[in-house]
């Protein structure tokens, strides 16, 4: 494959030329391939559009502007200006989730082979280090030769070769980031070494990549809890058997968890005993987030190639990714609800938006809180290993066949000690006017005293999730010629996926003052919340670093107040469930090129078989006697897969493409499992909460249409847009049910902060079901130009910018107690910005290469409440947006220097309920996150 790197731009002719060379390298050598000298973000941009212009499929990408230079920090960050991708969740220096078109289900994979982390079915991206990729294609349709799955589209993150450059090279890159509010700085490093010879045996090359980079983050988050119903302030309108500002916690007077909440309308009633009496709506508690971490991700690649001959390629290559997280979550809690002691004046302690039975702000005596020190350490390794050669059979056929290995396995440790206090009073304002909740007590120095706090529950897990796939296929192409059929590409594939996970948990009540432990045992945060509200900046937790080096003794210590706490010794990891997934692909696709009115049509039709055999196994543990009941179950899947595209020249500067096709998101195999898992009744409503899989689920099913044009007015520059539709069949949804947990098989029996558990319990389970169709379409647009006619200095300035608008909708099923469907809910899809864009300013001229770029997304859903509370259902994000900026250097041919930042505005991430007409970011305003900036220099050196 060719690469792109060296010094000084790339011509707008080359660029096609090269492009077209790349676009049919699946069947010629990489030996034969011209390599071409490209940097810059003028010139990654130009390559980006060469690649769009030449692929059948609906394709954007981001290419590095120079060796193991992307034009951002991270793989994520590089893909947010892309047309059609939104990201959000950005937290600990970095975006947590990426979507194309508003879905999630993104199949990613290396050099073309599929590639996951553990026992899921995707990689996360930011876990590959910028600085080994050359190259992202974001593929949004597919043809019958690609991976069928993922029905949001693909993302193929492309490695360098020693066949990608002429003769030796080497590239050191180092760089510094500071982040805010951690206010630390972090390394990241990288090294390439390639070099290739002619050698008796032919021509061959060795290449090893490296990467190490370290994270230290911090993520501040201040939260309202839900909301839930009161009686009046005024005693004359207090229903018998209630006191004023008392919690109503009766559901046969209210409903909770319905769609749109309890009206919020000033003098709203419900119905008592037949008598109609008003209520106010409060939030049950506050809480505050103060995570500190230290995150590192060492990585590798390295690649063998031998050209015996001109009609062959051998290529070994290998990846590592390595995942280390330590996290401090320092947790501080208060309810501000049924606690609460009001005095003899209740009125004057709360405050309502206007014209609402909401409370705004209120005072509450004697309220019950905790602290928690949550300490969590994650651990990944995963490796891939493949084999491919390609060969030219006589001069009409070329094949290409790969074989790859690889395992990943991901560990994960969690302890969390909670303190507790009955706190004298507590001030709340759930709005302060920006959205935020800020609240103080009556003497916030309490909060960092130890004698204050009493030590109470521990609680203590692990999970250990493992996977590994062997994977073989072999795909040819025929040189047909047989009339307007130029070429048949045939392949097969077979694959061997096993995934395994494992946990354990316990948890035990203490009963001891924090101060008689030892000085040891007490942490102290500082600084919390600056730019977000006024809320404690300071506040105690236990030691979570201390306990975990000294996890043997704590371990003892709640064992001898609880004989059912098992010591170290003692502790083991369960499995819960085994699969193997055998899937088996034969594909079929010709190529055909014609005339239409004088001007080009191509045409590629293909047919994809897809073959599943899934076994699995779960386990069942007795929360009494521990013992083991495993079951099983198994089931086979087989799709046909149809794809059509065709491509149209209506001059020689526009291209039209219609592109059908079908794709499949296979269940996750955590959502097959059917063994219940249990949450205790924190909020006291009378019921637990539950999780529970199922292992009937089907594959979800998409029909795919786009329809594109491209104009590309000037050799490097373009306009361009699309429309599509998704629509999608047998989406997985949770579907609600009440059941009754034996007192044996209930691991809350012994618990005190969830009610009576002698005779069992009940919990409201939520369990995945294929109950759901959708649709999703949308239109995006996007620009590329460089003007030609811009001034001395300003010569070199272009725009990249691109616009999408989304529409979707999907039934949601809502069901009774026992499960069964009663309605249908009309919502749309999660994580889903009806309008998002981008626009970047892009600079090259001389030694300076430079970009400022503004991205934006309207609000959206993220995610549906517990069904536990009076508040409406829907969780969504306030409009998202990011202003970034990179200027790099170059020094010299060898040595550059890059300066970049993300979130220059410092921006926030807002949250606040809402369904319909109901709810809005004043009234029903959510948490807020701290999302920080950061600031990042770097150098880099090449040979």
């Amino acid at each position: 494959m060719t690469a792109l790197m060296g010094a000084g731009l790339l011509s707008s002719a080359s660029v096609w030329a090269q492009t077209t060379a790349e676009t049919t390298a699946e069947t010629k050598e990489p030996g034969d391939m011209q390599t071409v000298v490209v940097t810059g973000v003028k010139a990654s941009l130009i390559k980006s559009l060469a690649l769009k212009r030449n692929n059948d499929q609906v394709v954007e990408s981001v290419v590095a502007e120079d060796i193991g230079k992307l034009p951002d920090n991270n793989v994520v960050e590089a893909l947010q200006r892309v047309t059609g991708i939104q990201v959000t969740n950005r937290a600990g220096g970095e975006v947590g989730t990426l979507s194309i078109r508003g879905l999630p289900d993104v199949q990613t994979t290396w050099n073309g082979r599929n590639i996951f982390t553990a026992s899921g079915t995707q990689v996360a991206l930011q876990d590959i280090p910028s600085t080994l990729v050359r190259q992202i294609d974001v593929y949004k349709t597919r043809d019958a030769s690609q991976l069928e799955t993922g029905i949001a589209g693909q993302i193929d993150v492309k490695s360098l070769r020693p066949f990608d450059f002429k003769g030796p090279k080497v590239s050191l890159s180092a760089r510094e980031t500071y982040l805010d509010p951690a206010e630390k700085w972090n390394p990241q490093l990288s090294a390439m070494f390639s070099n290739r010879w002619e050698t008796g045996i032919g021509e061959v090359g060795a290449l090893v990549n490296l990467a190490a980079a370290q994270t230290k983050y911090r993520n501040e988050s201040v939260t309202p809890g839900a909301m839930v119903p009161f009686t009046s302030a005024n005693p004359a309108e207090v229903p018998a058997g209630y006191i004023p500002l008392q919690r109503i916690t009766d559901n046969n007077i209210w409903a909770p968890g319905t769609r749109t909440g309890l009206p919020t309308a000033a003098g709203s009633t419900l119905n008592f005993n037949g008598q109609a009496y008003p209520y106010y709506l409060a939030r049950d508690a506050v809480f505050q987030s103060d995570v500190q971490g230290e995150r590192k991700r060492p990585a590798a690649t390295v690649a063998l190639q031998w050209k015996p001959n001109s009609d062959a390629v051998y290529t070994f290559e290998s990846m590592y990714n390595g995942y280390r997280d330590k996290a401090f979550n320092q947790l501080l809690f208060s309810f501000v609800d049924w606690w609460g002691d009001l005095g003899s004046n209740p009125a004057g302690t709360i405050t309502t938006f206007p014209g609402t039975n909401v409370i705004k702000s209120r005072t509450v005596n004697n309220v019950y809180g905790f602290n928690s020190g949550d300490y969590t350490t994650s651990k990944t390794d995963s490796f891939v290993y493949a084999l491919n050669g390609k060969w030219n059979i006589g001069s009409r056929l070329k094949l290409d066949g790969d074989l790859s290995y690889q395992t990943s396995k991901f560990d994960t440790q969690f302890t969390a000690t909670r303190i507790d206090r009955v706190a004298p009073s507590i001030d709340v304002d759930f709005n302060d006017g920006n959205g935020d909740t800020a609240f103080r007590f009556n003497n916030n120095a309490d909060l960092v005293d130890p004698t204050k706090w009493n030590v109470a529950e521990f609680y203590d897990n692990a999970n250990r999730n493992k996977g590994s796939a062997a994977t073989a296929s072999l795909s040819g192409v025929f040189d047909a010629a047989w009339g307007a059929l130029e070429t048949l590409q045939f392949g097969a594939r077979h694959d061997v996926r096993k995934a395994s996970e494992a946990n354990r948990t316990q948890s035990a009540f203490l009963g001891r003052n924090l101060a008689t432990l030892g000085p040891e045992y007490a942490h102290i945060n500082s600084n919390f919340g600056t730019d977000i509200s006024d809320v404690p900046r300071s506040w105690l937790e236990p030691n979570a670093y201390y306990i975990r080096d000294n996890i043997d003794d704590w371990r003892r210590l709640y064992n001898s107040v609880n004989s059912n706490f098992l010591t170290t010794d003692q502790l083991r990891l369960q499995k819960t469930f085994e699969v193997e997934e055998k899937t088996s692909n034969l594909y079929l696709m010709g190529n055909f090129q014609s005339e239409l009115f004088g001007n080009r049509l191509r045409a590629n039709v293909g047919v994809r078989y897809t073959k599943v055999d899934t076994d699995m196994t779960f386990y069942q543990v007795d929360a009494t006697t521990r013992a083991v009941t495993p079951s099983g179950a198994s089931k086979s899947t087989s799709k046909l897969l149809p794809s059509l595209t065709l491509t149209y020249d209506p001059t020689k500067d526009v291209v039209v493409r219609f592109n059908f096709g079908k794709t499949l998101r296979r269940p996750n195999f955590g959502d097959l499992n059917p063994v219940l898992q249990l949450a205790d009744d924190v909020s006291r409503v009378g019921y637990g909460s539950g999780t529970g899989g199922n292992p009937d689920l089907k594959p979800t099913l998409s029909k795919n249409f786009d329809l594109t044009g491209e104009w590309y007015f000037q050799k490097d520059s373009a306009l361009y847009g699309t429309l599509f539709k998704r629509k999608i069949d047998g989406l997985v949804v949770p579907l609600r049910r009440r059941v009754h947990v034996d007192p044996a098989d209930d691991p809350f029996r012994n618990s005190t902060s969830g009610g009576d558990h002698t005779n069992g319990y009940d919990y409201v389970i939520n369990s995945p079901v294929n109950a759901s169709d959708g649709t999703i379409k949308g239109v995006e647009l996007g620009l590329i130009y460089f003007p030609k006619w811009l001034p001395g200095p300003l010569e070199g300035l272009g725009v990249q910018a691109s616009y999408t608008r989304l529409s979707s909708s999907q039934n949601v099923p809502e069901a009774n107690n026992a499960g069964e469907i009663i309605a249908q809910l009309e919502t749309p899809f999660f994580g889903v910005s009806d309008r998002s864009y981008n626009a970047t300013l892009a600079y090259e001229k001389g030694p300076v290469s430079a970009r400022l770029s503004y991205v934006w997304r309207s609000a959206f859903l993220a995610a549906n409440e517990a069904a536990l509370f009076a508040n409406p259902i829907g969780i969504w994000r306030q409009p998202e947006k990011s202003v970034d900026m990179q200027i790099s250097y170059k020094v010299n041919d060898r040595m550059s220097v890059d300066i970049g930042a993300i979130n220059l505005t410092n921006e926030m991430q807002r949250q606040y309920y809402h369904f319909g007409e109901a709810g809005n970011q004043q009234i029903t305003n959510f948490g807020t996150v701290q999302v920080g900036r950061s600031v990042s220099a770097a150098l880099r050196w090449k040979m």
